[in-house]
């Protein structure tokens, strides 16, 4: 892999991380046009510290409006930290029940089935996209009239459309919660905290669950010394995603603030189409 490919790479898993346009399916995109292995011990690693730079990205970016709300007092930390936990649980609970009961259905609980042996393909990454699009367009109209708050009602359901999004490529994770949010009547701005909010909580256990899949993988196949050599562009691939991921989430507040939310779910419509040609 070669600096050019690691600077795409690194743009798209910055930029369409933290938009609501699904990085799992722009990132395989870009695999596929620039003929790379996924499965290569380089590609698995860098998409390890591609998933830390745009998570430091979110803190960066959120920190002083956090701190503003959620850091507020003790009291704030302490109510909004339970609407985050509960959503997280909701998030859990669903998630793995989905999971399960795909690997019961599709793979007869195979213990060597993992969700990317089904939802890696571009037909269904393309029906995740179209969904997300439709949902994003369809919650812009209420974009410019809700105002409330996140109550623990509102957080257990985006919890709950936030499990529904982890095992399908496609279905972006954000453009599901902040619509979800704005369909219940949560202002643009407090979603869109909230989305994030949960999202720094979820990254750590999907960088330790990508990790534990390099390990498992190339335990023993790679020495010190190659580890080394792999680390250093992965270095820079992090960099680079944690400034391209500070320039999306200025673009995604900005669309959002300005009424062009449906923007993101038309252009979900055209990758869809993208993704099926390609695919």
């Amino acid at each position: 892999m070669n600096t050019l490919q690691i600077l795409v790479l690194a743009l798209v898993q910055g930029i369409a991380e933290l938009l609501p346009v699904s990085s799992s399916a722009h990132v395989i995109l870009a695999e596929k046009l620039m003929g790379l292995d996924p499965a290569a011990p380089d590609m698995t690693l860098l998409l390890v510290m591609l998933h830390t730079g745009t998570m430091f990205a979110v803190i960066a970016y959120f920190w002083q409006s956090w701190r503003a709300t959620y850091f507020a007092s003790r009291h704030a930390l302490w109510t909004h930290g339970l609407r985050v936990a509960l959503a997280t649980a909701v998030t859990g609970a669903v998630g793995l029940a989905l999971l399960q009961a795909i690997k019961h259905l599709f793979a007869g609980n195979a213990p060597s089935f993992e969700i990317e042996h089904l939802f890696g393909n571009t037909k269904v990454i393309a029906s995740g996209l179209t969904c997300a699009g439709l949902l994003i367009i369809v919650s812009s109209r209420r974009a410019g009239t809700a105002a409330g708050e996140v109550s623990s009602k509102t957080a257990a359901w985006i919890g709950a459309v936030q499990g529904l999004c982890l095992p399908f490529r496609g279905f972006s994770r954000s453009g599901a919660t902040i619509s979800c949010g704005l369909l219940l009547g949560v202002s643009r701005r407090r979603a869109e905290e909230f989305s994030f909010a949960l999202a720094v909580v979820l990254t750590p256990a999907v960088i330790a669950r990508e990790g534990y899949r390099f390990y498992k993988a190339f335990a023993g196949s790679v020495s010190a010394q190659e580890l080394w050599h792999l680390l250093g562009p992965s270095l820079v691939g992090m960099i680079l995603s944690f400034l391209a991921g500070l320039a999306a989430l200025h673009w995604l507040s900005r669309w959002l603030e300005q009424g062009r939310w449906h923007l993101f779910g038309g252009y979900c419509l055209f990758a869809a189409m993208v993704v099926l040609l390609v695919g």
